[in-house]
């Protein structure tokens, strides 16, 4: 079934909410690379013909809707965290200075957010509603995760290192890419606190570990 305005339709019934955003990230499973999160909002318009989940969409596909997206939502914003703050901070955090960075550069501060998935990482002052699947059931979510999607690979694939495929794979773990790593090592892109460095002996001494003594953000490097 194609994503609909339900959800925001049901917020929007609130009394306090005039705006609604809807939320998605990409990137978060990657070895390499940022998190990528963008926040839309619409005028509650029909969307343009297509608009799904991302990942129901071919690659041939989503650059020419994400064009479309571009110029027909109300408003759209991206924000990101580094490889090198997904290390320092962890997960959750990055993702939570990610969506931050794009709802405070939205042309409108939404009253509302529907963010993709069962977890929270955003946080008070955010009124936030979960939606498993959500960029299957909401219009807003949708538009959110073809334009992350198609925002972050378009990055990778200028970062170069060719014999890691990032261009194809985006910092996730292809064939290819794993086996760059085992013979060649992590790349100034990778990210150095992921288990998969558990698994290679030869760059298992680059591994960078958060010590828990030392707080929330803090990283070091440890045997």
């Amino acid at each position: 079934m194609a994503p609909t305005y339900d959800i925001e339709h049901l917020l929007l019934a609130q009394p306090s909410t005039r705006t609604v955003a809807g939320i998605d990230e990409v990137g978060r499973g990657a070895w390499a690379g940022p998190v990528t999160v963008c926040a839309v909002v619409t005028d509650l318009s029909p969307p343009p013909a297509g608009l799904t989940d991302s990942k129901q969409i071919s690659a041939a596909r989503r650059g020419p809707l994400a064009e479309e997206l571009a110029s027909w939502v109300a408003g759209a914003a991206f924000g990101e965290a580094t490889h090198e703050e997904i290390d320092a901070l962890g997960m959750t955090e990055a993702l939570r200075r990610a969506a931050r960075r794009a709802l405070d550069a939205l042309p409108v501060r939404p009253d509302a957010v529907i963010l993709d998935g069962k977890h929270d990482y955003i946080g008070p002052p955010w009124p936030v509603r979960l939606e498993v699947k959500g960029d299957a059931a909401s219009i807003s979510v949708a538009a959110a995760s073809v334009l992350a999607k198609v925002r972050r690979d378009a990055y990778m694939a200028t970062i170069g290192c060719d014999e890691y495929g990032f261009a194809e794979n985006a910092g996730y773990p292809s064939p290819l890419h794993q086996e760059a790593l085992a013979r060649l090592g992590p790349t100034p892109h990778h990210r150095l606190s992921w288990s998969y460095l558990d698994d290679l002996p030869r760059w298992r001494h680059l591994k960078l570990h958060r010590d828990p003594l030392a707080g929330e953000g803090q990283a070091s490097l440890f045997g």
